[in-house]
């Protein structure tokens, strides 16, 4: 039941990924082009997003004390903005500007086997297994 629920969501995202336009690069760049051919529409897109975040967790944690296929809800706990969350965030958003792809939306992509979808996806690996390889290492303080 987990794996069909779980491919179930994921069938759904993808779905409004698509249908939103969020998986076209051209409609993405759009969007951040705030001076040229700025296309808003997104910005709907996400603002129903996170209507929808907003009250769907008020309302699952209002309701039920764990999950129904985990022991309990993974969320993050740490409010701290530090130099790590703002500087994530910066590369983030870059990418997605220069690519036109965030990883949500470039995965329901995938399927069109388009090379610059695949050559993201492939960066996209490369930068998690970075990411986590740096994160492991001790850092080094400067006096």
């Amino acid at each position: 039941m987990k794996n069909l629920l779980t491919y179930l969501t994921g069938l759904v995202f993808g779905v409004g990924i698509s249908m939103s336009g969020m998986a076209n690069p051209a409609k993405v760049i759009n969007f951040f082009d705030v001076f040229g051919t700025w296309d808003p529409s997104l910005a709907f897109v996400m603002g129903g997003a996170v209507v929808v975040t907003f009250f769907g967790y008020r309302a699952v944690f209002k309701r039920f004390e764990t999950p129904a296929f985990e022991p309990v809800f993974n969320v993050p706990t740490s409010r701290v903005i530090d130099a790590r969350l703002i500087g994530g965030s910066a590369v983030f958003g870059i990418g997605w500007g220069i690519a036109g792809f965030c990883p949500g939306g470039a995965l329901p992509a995938i399927g069109t086997l388009d090379p610059a979808v695949l050559i993201f996806f492939a960066a996209l690996v490369v930068g998690i297994f970075m990411a986590k390889f740096m994160m492991q290492r001790p850092m080094r303080r400067s006096r």
